[in-house]
């Protein structure tokens, strides 16, 4: 099986981004007890938003790096 260096990179940079979403959301999920606090689910939020952002950019780049 002959892989180009690139695309391990992108598989990679995809898979550190996507657990670094998961811890991001287990980390939210933990906090306030049973239910979803307030501060929880600003924790979410912030981690779509995050995870966006993230992904996006390495998006550009490895557009750009082409």
């Amino acid at each position: 099986m002959d892989v180009e260096r690139e695309t391990v990179v992108e598989a990679a940079l995809a898979t550190f981004s996507v657990a670094l979403f998961i811890v991001i959301l287990a980390v939210a999920g933990t906090m306030g007890g049973p239910g979803l606090s307030q501060q929880g689910a600003y924790t979410v939020v912030g981690g779509i938003v995050a995870f966006v952002i993230v992904m996006s950019a390495l998006g550009l780049w490895l557009n750009r790096s082409d």
